[in-house]
């Protein structure tokens, strides 16, 4: 009789929990199609290409390549467009800078249907807070990049490009091109690390390369999980082999970060340790963070912390290894714009008396030198170059943002509207609403941009930018939830170009160009493979 009991319990049972689960897919799936009902309604006036039935125009943009799918539209749809990834995500995806700026000159959120992806990885920093807290971390951390803060790491990122020139020139002897990508995100994250936890200067441990190849995995399995509907429900993601990889990878980075912060701590605890931080020729970002307080002596918790240093980790040299490997590979294919860029840094260094740069002085220097590099097998010093030469780099400069311009970092950004948006043909959209600017079909669009694929430095001549739309080149975003990293971005890609090109000659490898692609930064499917010639010492071609 037990027996029967039982069964006849555990099959009630069954059909209850099976009852639940319907029950909660049928609620689920009411209001995914009532939201798909209002953002289809949001955007009614606005056209767009065809979509398939299941997958909107995911499936599209896998098989011919997003970048350039997404410049096409340009053509066919004026200002913006309909785009969906999959039939209950539908963004408004614009391209145009009076649409950008009535958008992003607001402090709408970031989009929480993509960016609460990151949460499981960097947690709730910068990128990701909306509202009063975003604006005290902000607060907060805009200390770190003040003007001040940032001169001392010229000499950061010069000794961390000598490491990378350093193994390019045994690569160089091969006489063979070979992919710059990764030696250049190691070196960025050699830079960051020092930048952010004062490392040493002895290079990458086996902990900081497993860091590396961790962010490179996640930023990978985020821009898939973006572009694959089916991976957008957290419950289904991480039961996939997909999920389960992201959450090993995420272990990774917490780790990485959590012991270097115990670490930093536990020194703080020891007075002479302490003493000797407070020495130190200039804080890093660490110990700012460590430091800070607002108005009532509210300091970052621990979660905040972790979130702040991931955030700044992932924030700081993957997108910068995008921009440094793409300004290369363009001044390579225009070498007439590579040499004037190499003889202007040879003008503005001049015959200065040759310096080497202390890393360890406790006193700051009044000029910072870029650290010697190996040339024809001997140690070398370049001249010194003060921090204020950074800004005399015109002509680089304009480089940089035309590589920048074809080659945005962050290609694509996302918002949600918290209130109605007013366009300037008429068109509007309700509070709710989600927005997807494509930075790098905005700086091809040709309505804006005469000839965009035509790599043009003097588009960034004074004249030519006074004259131009303020929203119409926003390679770190706009408004005023741009990148506060910026200044520190552009003085790091300037650095490293310059000691690059004082090395070597670059040139493209005509049988491997590089195939952009968006993994959250701008990479290329198959790396980019350079040719390098060293150069000598004072060489002039």
């Amino acid at each position: 009789m037990a027996p029967v009991l039982l069964s006849l319990s555990l099959s009630h049972l069954s059909l209850w929990a099976f009852g639940l689960v319907s029950v909660l897919v049928f609620l689920k799936l009411t209001r995914l199609l009532l939201r798909r009902q209002m953002l289809a309604r949001a955007m009614d006036r606005f056209s767009g290409p065809p979509t398939h039935w299941l997958f909107g125009h995911a499936l599209e943009i896998q098989q011919t390549g997003s970048l350039d799918k997404v410049v096409s539209w340009t053509h066919q749809f004026p200002y913006a467009h309909q785009l969906w990834l999959g039939q209950f995500l539908g963004f408004l995806n614009i391209y145009d800078p009076d649409y950008a700026k009535a958008v992003y000159s607001r402090g709408d959120p970031k989009a929480p249907d993509l960016y609460d992806f990151f949460l499981q990885w960097i947690g709730k920093g910068l990128l990701i807070l909306q509202g009063p807290k975003w604006f005290q971390h902000r607060k907060l951390l805009t200390p770190g990049f003040h003007y001040d803060v940032l001169k001392p790491y010229v000499g950061v990122f010069a000794e961390s490009t000598r490491v990378m020139l350093d193994k390019w020139e045994k690569k160089a002897r091969e006489q063979k091109s070979f992919d710059i990508f990764c030696d250049v995100g190691h070196m960025a994250l050699d830079s960051l690390m020092k930048c952010t936890f004062g490392k040493g200067t002895s290079g990458l441990k086996d902990r900081d390369s497993n860091y590396y190849l961790a962010v490179s995995e996640l930023t990978l399995l985020m821009q898939q999980r973006i572009d694959s509907f089916q991976y957008h429900n957290d419950f289904i993601y991480f039961l996939t082999p997909h999920g389960r990889r992201f959450l090993r990878a995420c272990k990774v980075a917490h780790d990485h970060t959590d012991q270097v912060v115990r670490e930093r701590k536990a020194a703080l605890q020891d007075e002479k340790e302490r003493e000797k931080i407070q020495r130190k020729r200039h804080l890093d970002f660490l110990d700012i963070l460590l430091g800070a307080r607002d108005e009532e002596g509210i300091k970052l918790s621990d979660e905040d912390l972790r979130a702040e240093v991931n955030t700044f980790m992932f924030a700081g040299h993957d997108t910068t290894t995008s921009a440094i490997s793409w300004v290369l590979y363009c001044l390579s294919l225009y070498p007439e714009h590579q040499q004037r860029c190499r003889e202007e840094i040879q003008e503005i260094l001049g015959d200065r008396d040759s310096l080497k740069c202390s890393m360890g002085n406790e006193a700051e220097p009044k000029e910072l030198s870029l650290v010697g590099f190996l040339q024809d097998t001997e140690r070398v010093t370049l001249p010194l170059m003060a921090r204020d030469d950074l800004a005399e780099l015109t002509y680089l400069t304009m480089c940089i943002k035309e590589s920048f311009r074809l080659y945005p970092p962050v290609p694509q950004v996302y918002r949600q509207l918290n209130k109605p948006v007013y366009f300037v043909d008429g068109r509007s959209l309700p509070a709710g609403s989600l927005i997807s600017l494509h930075i790098y079909a905005l700086h091809r669009n040709s309505t804006v941009w005469p000839d965009p694929e035509v790599f043009d430095p003097l588009r960034f001549s004074p004249e030519n930018v006074a004259g131009r739309h303020s929203f119409a080149f926003i390679p770190f975003s706009a408004g005023p939830r741009n990148c506060i990293g910026q200044q520190f971005a552009m003085n790091e890609v300037k650095v490293v170009t310059a000691l690059c090109l004082l090395r070597f000659e670059f040139s493209p490898d005509p049988s491997r160009l590089p195939i952009p692609m968006p993994q959250l930064v701008l990479r290329s499917k198959n790396g980019i493979h350079l040719h390098l010639k060293p150069l000598g010492p004072g060489s002039e071609k």
